[in-house]
């Protein structure tokens, strides 16, 4: 089932042992096959829900079955749906660097590619788990494409694919783009922004306005090594990914050390900020492995269990 350059097999089995948690959050509307954060052990009946493609058969109402003929599938009173929003930034900034590989290669620290590989892996975990998901890609002012809402195992295949599919394009202001999802983007569930949150005019306004429309919201802060540490030297020309407007600079071991500075405080800042607002957020490098990301780091601040 799994497309070449994202998952194998092995890989995708590995996931469906995970699944998304959110603390914050009211209970979905619909009952799903996730477990519950809430204490308690109750495996009482609670309600049905249509069969999707990969549901377990063994919760299957067969006396349902036999007289509606139609399959339904048993929930339990500890068992909930969540909604999951996977917000994809493809500004053209994450489209870095320019010689990165192909899309599953095994040396690619692309920043989009790395992130298709996370929005992949972090959707298939809640399809797995009977989540509705939905991926947004987020560029200009708005989500400009949409995959979902949807839930199931069987979803998976057609998500990849549409994963696989988009590209980077144009400039997104966060503030702008987050506050639109936040009014159309259904209901209000777990809210993870992969981006590298480069944004002219920043990011506070759109988060303040997704946790005001009761999302819990994540970061993935993600930038490419050479970002973190430019190996740039002499007089240049830099060159703006998104506007394409220039500068010329001198790069000496003076203007690296206030790079250097000044990403560190910016990368503290925002830490500090999301700290301060009970979001969830994680700074990374693409050069770590991305499945390090799913299993270790993600679970390291509770986005994943």
């Amino acid at each position: 089932m799994a497309t070449d350059r994202l998952f194998d097999e092995k890989t995708l089995r590995k996931l469906e042992q995970l699944t998304l948690v959110a603390h914050k959050i009211r209970a979905g509307v619909m009952k799903g096959e996730r477990r519950s954060v809430k204490r308690g052990t109750s495996i009482e009946f609670a309600d049905y829900r249509n069969y999707v493609r990969g549901d377990d058969l063994r919760r299957l109402d067969w006396n349902i079955y036999a007289r509606l003929e139609k399959p339904f599938i048993k929930l339990l009173e500890e068992e909930e749906d969540l909604s999951v929003h996977i917000l994809l930034d493809s500004s053209e900034s994450m489209n870095w660097p320019m010689n990165g590989g192909t899309l599953g290669g095994a040396d690619d620290t692309h920043k989009f590619h790395y992130g298709q590989r996370l929005a992949g892996a972090l959707a298939h975990i809640g399809l797995a788990t009977g989540d509705r998901v939905a991926i947004a890609l987020l560029a200009g002012e708005q989500a400009v494409a949409r995959w979902g809402p949807l839930r199931g195992r069987g979803q998976t295949l057609g998500m990849l694919t549409w994963v696989e599919g988009v590209e980077t394009g144009g400039t997104t202001d966060l503030n702008e783009a987050l506050s639109h999802y936040a009014l159309r983007g259904g209901r209000p569930g777990l809210a993870i922004l992969i981006s590298d949150m480069l944004s002219p005019g920043g990011y506070r306004e759109g988060l303040d306005a997704l946790q005001g429309r009761g999302y819990e919201v994540g970061i993935v802060h993600i930038l490419s090594p050479d970002e973190v540490s430019p190996p740039l030297n002499g007089d240049l020309r830099l060159i703006d990914a998104e506007t394409g407007s220039g500068q010329d600079v001198t790069i000496d071991g003076a203007m690296r050390n206030l790079y250097l500075r000044r990403l560190a405080d910016w990368r503290r800042d925002l830490a500090a900020y999301c700290l301060g607002r009970d979001v969830h957020y994680l700074a990374l490098e693409t050069a770590i492995p991305w499945e390090n990301v799913i299993l270790y780091e993600l679970r390291r601040i509770g986005v994943v269990q």
